[in-house]
C-alpha cells in the first residue's frame, strides 16, 4: 500500500479498534513546534517557558492566568487557539469524534487552518489503502481551496495557495496546455502521469479536469461517499450530473456558502440567473443503501449535492455540510 498525504501527520497519531484516530502527545508536540508559536528573540520570559514546558510535555495544564501574562498579544492569541484545539482533541474519544462534535456544535471558533488540519487528518485515515490519484487529487477539496481555471471547453481545478497569489494570469496561461507543466510546477493530472501523484501528493501541484463527463466530477463523488462512511457510518451511493432537469428538490445539500445560497433560491422556487447558473460547477445525486435510515419528509426523493465557484473562481468547499446536513433520522437528535 502506498503513502500520501504525509504532511498531515498521520503517522504521528494512534487507532482504536474501531480504526478512528486518537491523539498522541507526538501530534500535539507538532503543533507546539510550528513557528507561530515559536518564540522571537526578545519574547518574555513567560512564553519562553511555556513553550519549552509544551514541549517537554504537550499535555500538561495550561491555566488561563499563565497565557494571560504573556506580553505580546500575538502571541496570547496564537497560544488561545492552539490551546482551544488541544482542549477539544483531548475531551473527544478520537479525532472523528472532534470534529463532529466542533461541526454539529453550530460554532466553529477556531481558525480554519486548525479545522482543515483536522479533515486533512481524518480523510487521510477514511481514505486508507484508496490507490486511484484522481480519488486522491479530488479529495483535497476537502481541505485546500481551489481556483477554477477555464480552458476552452474544459474547466481545470487548481490548488489556490500554489497558482493563486496576487497576480495568476501568467500560470493560467500555461496551465491551458493541457498536460504541459507551467511555470509553478502545475501539471494537469492525466492517466500519463498519474503515478506521480504518490511522490508529490503533499505538494498539491497537480490540477484536476472537473469538466462534466471526465473523472473529476466521479472522484469526488467517490471521496464524499468515503466521508460519510467513515464518519457517519452511514452507506451511500453518489453520482455526477450534468443537469438537474425536472428534478424534484425535496432535499439538496451545498457544498460550499455559494452553492448553499443557489439551493436555497432554488427550493424557493426561484429561478437562477445566467451567472448564478455559470457558477455551478458540479451536481450530485445521493441515495441511501436503506431507506429505514431517511427522515419521512424526503419520501424517497435522492438528496442533491451542488458544488460552486464564487464570482472570482474560488471553490471552498465545506465538508461539514455532508456531516450535518443530510436527512438522517439520527441526526436530527444530534444537531
Amino acid at each position: 500500500m502506498r503513502d500520501f498525504w504525509i504532511a498531515c501527520g498521520h503517522h504521528l497519531l494512534d487507532r482504536d479498534a474501531s480504526g478512528a484516530l486518537v491523539v498522541t502527545d507526538e501530534f500535539l508536540k507538532a503543533y507546539i513546534a510550528r513557528p507561530e508559536l515559536m518564540p522571537p528573540d526578545g519574547a518574555c520570559a513567560v512564553e519562553r517557558r511555556l513553550h519549552r514546558e509544551m514541549l517537554a510535555d504537550p499535555s500538561r495544564a495550561v491555566a488561563a492566568e499563565e497565557i494571560a501574562t504573556i506580553a505580546d498579544p500575538d502571541a496570547r492569541e496564537n497560544w488561545q487557539f492552539v490551546l482551544a484545539f488541544r482542549k477539544l482533541l483531548l475531551r473527544e474519544p478520537t479525532l472523528e469524534a472532534a470534529y463532529l462534535a466542533l461541526v454539529r456544535s453550530g460554532s466553529v471558533n477556531l481558525p480554519p487552518l486548525f479545522v482543515n488540519h483536522l479533515v486533512h487528518a481524518i480523510l487521510r485515515n477514511a481514505l486508507d489503502g484508496c490507490e486511484d490519484p484522481f480519488v486522491l487529487r479530488a479529495a483535497e477539496l476537502f481541505f485546500r481551496p481551489q481556483r477554477i481555471v477555464p480552458h476552452d471547453l474544459s474547466l481545470l481545478l487548481g490548488d489556490e495557495e500554489v497558482i493563486g497569489g496576487a497576480s495568476p494570469t501568467p500560470v493560467l496561461s500555461l496551465m491551458s496546455m493541457l498536460g504541459a507543466a507551467n511555470a509553478a510546477g502545475v501539471d494537469v493530472l492525466s492517466e500519463g502521469n498519474a503515478d506521480s501523484y504518490w511522490r508529490r501528493s503533499d505538494q498539491f501541484d497537480l490540477a484536476l479536469d472537473f469538466t462534466g463527463g471526465t473523472r473529476g466530477p466521479g472522484a469526488l463523488a467517490e471521496a464524499m461517499r468515503c466521508w460519510i462512511s467513515h464518519l457517519l457510518g452511514v452507506d451511500v451511493a453518489i453520482e455526477p450530473l450534468t443537469a438537474l432537469r425536472d428534478a424534484k428538490l425535496t432535499w439538496y445539500v451545498g457544498l460550499d456558502a455559494e452553492a448553499t445560497r443557489m439551493g436555497d433560491r432554488l427550493w424557493h422556487g426561484e429561478a437562477l440567473d445566467d451567472g448564478a447558473a455559470n457558477r455551478v460547477l458540479a451536481l450530485f445525486r445521493l441515495t441511501f443503501s436503506d431507506a429505514r435510515l431517511v427522515v419521512d419528509a424526503v419520501g424517497g426523493e435522492p438528496v442533491y449535492l451542488i458544488l460552486a465557484m464564487t464570482s472570482d473562481r474560488l471553490v471552498r468547499m465545506k465538508p461539514q455540510n455532508l456531516l450535518t446536513g443530510l436527512p438522517i433520522k439520527h441526526l436530527e437528535a444530534a444537531t
